[in-house]
């Protein structure tokens, strides 16, 4: 190869490499956006359910409040650090699998990621009858076993409330959740 033609091929290589670091750039920036809105997401999910707590009263109040995540989540990176409710109650946070046969026992309040429909109900029926609140963050319909259904978007986290399963749970909520669950609850 002559000497011109190898600095040919390397203006080319460069010239190359240039347009794709310049495409990487806002590819770069649109990750940068995503994982903050993400952070911004978790905080605001954190606010909400930190917020359902508040108006939660157990038949006995606990000290800490063990909160369980079960399953994949989204949106509990800012739950996992634990965190000190209004009331001074702190707040204790561990994964559990979806088939721990001790989830009514080790939990106060579970927040639910993606489970399938069977894990669902396996951990519905082994709450049933103890005074465990439930948060279900993945798409869930709200009809059958959560009491509190989170709806998370770029510009607000919202919830519903389940009635049927609220009278069901033992866990008593103020009358003032449901018109919280009506509101936009928390913008990011």
């Amino acid at each position: 190869m002559t000497v011109a033609a190898r600095q040919v091929t390397s203006c080319a290589l460069s010239l190359l490499l240039a347009v794709l670091l310049l495409c990487a750039g806002p590819a770069r920036a649109d990750l940068a956006t995503t994982a903050v809105q993400a952070q911004q997401r978790a905080k605001a999910v954190t606010q909400v359910v930190l917020g359902i707590f508040s108006y939660a009263r157990w038949p006995v109040e606990p000290s800490p409040l063990r909160l369980c995540l079960v399953g994949p989540t989204e949106y509990a990176d800012d739950l996992i650090k634990g965190h000190v409710q209004e009331s001074g109650r702190p707040l204790q946070v561990k994964r559990l699998l979806a088939d721990d046969t001790q989830v009514a026992q080790a939990c106060d309040a579970i927040y639910i990621g993606k489970l399938d429909q069977g894990q669902r109900d396996r951990l519905f029926e082994r709450v049933s009858g103890h005074p465990v609140l439930s948060i279900s963050e993945a798409d869930d319909p709200c009809t059958v076993g959560s009491l509190f259904c989170l709806r998370v978007s770029d510009q607000q986290v919202a919830f519903e409330v389940n009635l049927d399963s609220v009278a069901r749970s033992g866990v008593r909520i103020h009358p003032s959740v449901l018109q919280l669950s009506r509101r936009r609850a928390v913008q990011p």
